[in-house]
């Protein structure tokens, strides 16, 4: 069984919905060891929400922090410190999808980053969205990780921007999952059938 670290080059690039149809793909359990805010309508239940098989299982959070920003600000708005020697992966069987917060050097406290609770022998999967600036942050992404030994694939979210996509996979030299389209909306009809379009690329 394997494992999947699902990380974005920023904020709101669609790391939960990827992360939703990742999981369903692979009938994995999901697990985001760090949310901060929005914890009535927070990312496990937003992709427990969009996932329709019987298998995957739901893990709870290492650190829930009240609000949304940085993990090491809201931590230190909760008058707590995160300590990654309580962020303990969960048991599981089955394949796992992690999800991270923000990108990979997002700070969790004074001296560590998302990028700590990345493991070795984790497959790890960069959602890269266009916007000014995206070029730069893909490719800072995914060379820290191919620098570190990782495995490393892209899925590209929203629009297609190709001359973006085109520089992007020519520089990187990673596989592509795929892409994530601009829709309507999402629900578990959508997130299956990207899940069908993924499955044999994971």
């Amino acid at each position: 069984m394997s494992t999947y670290f699902v990380t974005g080059i920023s904020t709101d690039v669609g790391k939960t919905v990827a992360s939703a149809i990742i999981t369903e793909a692979l009938q994995a359990d999901y697990w985001k060891p760090v949310q901060a805010g929005e914890l009535d309508n927070c990312d496990t239940k937003t992709v427990k929400r969009l996932v329709s098989n019987s298998k995957s299982k739901f893990h709870l959070n290492a650190y829930a922090l009240n609000t949304p920003m940085s993990p090491h600000g809201a931590a230190a708005i909760d008058n707590i410190e995160i300590d990654l020697n309580t962020i303990k992966p969960p048991k599981t069987d089955n394949h796992l999808v992690i999800e991270g917060a923000g990108g990979l050097l997002v700070p969790l406290n004074n001296k560590n980053t998302v990028f700590d609770l990345v493991k070795p022998s984790y497959k790890v999967i960069v959602i890269s969205r266009h916007y000014l600036g995206s070029i730069n942050h893909t490719l800072l992404t995914v060379n820290l990780l191919k620098n570190n030994g990782f495995e490393v694939a892209i899925i590209f979210s929203g629009n297609e921007h190709k001359s973006t996509e085109d520089i992007i996979i020519k520089m990187t030299q990673v596989p592509v999952i795929g892409r994530i389209d601009e829709e309507p909306y999402f629900d578990s009809n959508v997130v299956r059938e990207y899940a069908a379009l993924f499955k044999d690329k994971l």
